[in-house]
């Protein structure tokens, strides 16, 4: 079972290059605005890839790049099965990673904090 999860990880990082580097180089759509892919996590099947990313820019960018990379997975699910020597190349779902938004949240709070224990160094 724990071979599993190790084959999991190795797919998972080996997705991760892939799809990067094709939308880095191949992927010409310009709905994709600059895009970090954070994380691949692969079913214990290996048939089906949630695939992270963040994007640089405002809401409507966001919103247009999910409709874009929505579009453009089964494109890669393609190019991936001509590449990888896989028996089975998984759905490819990209999501959104709010994580970054959640840690900048969290820093501006600790902020937030520090600056008025800094005004009020007794806490009264």
């Amino acid at each position: 079972m724990n071979h599993n999860y190790k084959r999991a990880d190795r797919v998972s990082d080996l997705l991760k290059v892939e799809i990067s580097q094709m939308l880095l180089k191949e992927v010409k759509d310009p709905h994709i605005g600059f895009m970090t892919i954070t994380g691949v996590e692969v079913s214990k099947d290996l048939h089906v890839a949630n695939v992270f990313y963040t994007i640089l820019g405002d809401e409507k960018q966001v919103s247009e790049s999910a409709q874009a990379l929505s579009r453009v997975s089964h494109f890669i699910k393609r190019q991936l099965g001509k590449r990888l020597r896989m028996r089975y190349i998984p759905d490819i779902i990209f999501r959104y990673d709010h994580s970054l938004e959640y840690g900048a949240k969290i820093d501006n709070i600790l902020g937030h904090l520090k600056d008025s224990e800094e005004t009020d160094p007794g806490g009264k």
